[in-house]
């Protein structure tokens, strides 16, 4: 993997056309499928409803935003209503998220959620536009990236390092299960791994995790019982090696 852009095949008097270009002809030469481990991705014509890429080998298609600086907490995204119609759709797009350096025209971070972390709680409703506006009245919406765990967050090149691709691939597996869930069943599961994790420190007691018992119920007031679902989810990440048993009502996060 070449993290250099090719810059001559350029045309575009705008610098974010450009750099648009750039990064995606960098993608098409150089990224691989983190769930087949394919390099074979073709790109979709532009301005598609909501992917850029598709791996040809197993079908996956990704939706690439790429930028100079890191990624914030939110990311803006396309139409609010197609955003979310796609949810629960088998060609749902993951996301792949690039920060370059306008100098040196090279990859910095790439990093991808996948599809399965996305639930209707990461997806923010903007503004519609002003009637003023060319598209006015379209109404766009907003990635929530802090609302996405960090196991969600799987990086291919991190601060200027191309990572291992069976690391990669490994972490992308250990997550897969997700899919099986329904969005209501997945919510749950990632609500509990962020809060647990927006405590700051590897280890946490049961008690820790049952002072989310508020905010949880907020966000799913249908559900009388909360602090017993919230010790399911923990056995159940647990089950599947994304925290571990410490102690009677002590538990740690892998990291």
């Amino acid at each position: 993997m070449k993290l250099g852009f090719e810059e001559t095949q350029s045309s575009y008097t705008s610098g974010s056309q450009n750099a648009r270009a750039w990064t995606e002809a960098w993608v098409k030469a150089w990224a691989y499928c983190p769930h087949c481990g394919s390099a074979t991705m073709s790109q979709f014509p532009n301005n598609s409803p909501v992917a850029d890429f598709l791996c040809k080998s197993c079908k996956e298609e990704f939706e690439l935003k790429s930028q100079k600086g890191k990624f914030g907490p939110t990311v803006s995204d396309g139409a609010y209503k197609t955003k979310c119609e796609r949810l629960a759709a088998s060609n749902n797009p993951n996301l792949l998220l690039m920060n370059y350096d306008r100098r040196s025209l090279a990859v910095v971070n790439l990093f991808i959620v996948p599809k399965h972390f996305f639930v209707p709680e990461i997806i923010q409703e903007r503004k519609p536009l002003a009637a003023t506006a060319r598209r006015a009245g379209w109404i766009g919406s907003n990635i929530l990236l802090s609302k996405v765990p960090e196991s969600g967050k799987i990086h291919i090149v991190q601060n200027g390092v191309i990572r291992p691709k069976e690391l990669v691939l490994e972490e992308w597996r250990k997550t897969l299960f997700l899919r099986s869930k329904s969005l209501e069943a997945r919510g749950w599961l990632l609500d509990v791994l962020k809060c647990v994790e927006s405590l700051g420190k590897r280890e946490f007691t049961l008690e820790e995790a049952y002072a989310f018992d508020r905010h949880l119920g907020e966000l799913y007031p249908g559900n009388q019982n909360v602090r017993p679902k919230i010790r399911q989810q923990l056995q159940y990440l647990r089950d599947r090696g994304f925290i571990e048993f410490v102690s009677r009502g002590s538990y740690r996060l892998k990291s």
